[in-house]
């Protein structure tokens, strides 16, 4: 019964994907993807982003907490530091979760919840991003992207588990007609949460679609997650996991909106949920 659940949100997640994404070039991705660009914002740009995410019945395995967790504001700034180079940040100043159902975790035991709900800060990421190839009539863009997790939610809350997680990602992307295509490939190294000594190796995956059908405005869709290949009955909080997006964007000069409907493939994941938010770039100094 559980894995055919799990099968049929698994295929709800890609159909809705692929729907949306082979409707119908667009810039670099920002939001509202999770699949990086290999493209660079270009030195001395600045790029904030900001949204508020809501999503339904969100599972957190280590702490046995399920509920619907509100997001905002979530915060992204990408800073290019050279031409091929920029440094990001990316995380929410604050995540709210109204608890459903609570069962027996590895974490349960150190929680400190009063009531129906619990709150905390997200898990901010500090990253960098190269630019290794530009985007050629027969060559896509490539790129690398190398990123930390931090600790910033506590265990306590049921939000958080106060590990610190790396990842690596290959990344590659090109504009063929109307639509920009991107695919990441790469490595997550991810602390068990339980056994401080102990982690696990996860392969994490995506893909995004962009269709240009006006001006200024563009379908989106993605297929975003992480797999654990080493263990038939991986640690709570390394389990594998899977989103899909889709929605619009629309721009005008160097303001970007979107909003997006987001279904989750596993039984870890949520149900449904929406995000919305706005991309501004700017140039901010000269690189001399």
């Amino acid at each position: 019964m559980r894995g055919g659940r799990v099968s049929r949100r698994v295929r709800a997640a890609v159909t809705l994907a692929w729907l949306v994404g082979v409707t119908s070039g667009a810039e670099a991705q920002q939001r509202p993807f999770v699949t990086e660009d290999p493209q660079t914002i270009g030195a001395g740009q600045v790029l904030f982003e900001t949204g508020v995410d809501w999503m339904r019945a969100v599972t957190f395995p280590a702490s046995g907490l399920t509920g619907d967790l509100v997001s905002g504001p979530t915060i992204g700034i990408s800073v290019g530091v050279g031409p091929i180079a920029e440094i990001q940040v990316d995380g929410s100043a604050y995540r709210q979760l109204t608890i459903t159902s609570r069962q027996p975790a590895p974490l349960s035991a150190v929680l400190s919840i009063d009531g129906s709900t619990t709150s905390a800060v997200d898990d901010f990421v500090i990253a960098t991003k190269l630019r290794l190839l530009n985007e050629a009539p027969r060559r896509p863009a490539i790129g690398l992207r190398f990123a930390t997790r931090l600790p910033n939610a506590s265990n306590e809350s049921g939000l958080g588990q106060d590990t610190t997680d790396f990842f690596v990602s290959f990344l590659i992307g090109k504009t063929v007609g109307r639509v920009r295509w991107v695919a990441n490939s790469g490595l997550a190294i991810v602390g068990d949460p339980v056994v401080a000594a102990r982690q696990e190796d996860l392969l994490t995956f995506g893909m995004s679609l962009a269709g240009r059908v006006g001006r200024g405005v563009e379908l989106v869709t993605e297929y975003n997650g992480r797999m654990n290949l080493a263990a038939s009955s991986p640690v709570p909080g390394t389990e594998n996991r899977g989103i899909a997006r889709a929605g619009l964007r629309f721009s005008r000069g160097a303001v970007r909106l979107d909003s997006a409907a987001l279904i989750g493939a596993t039984s870890a994941d949520l149900d449904i949920g929406v995000t919305a938010g706005l991309t501004w770039t700017f140039r901010a100094f000269r690189i001399p």
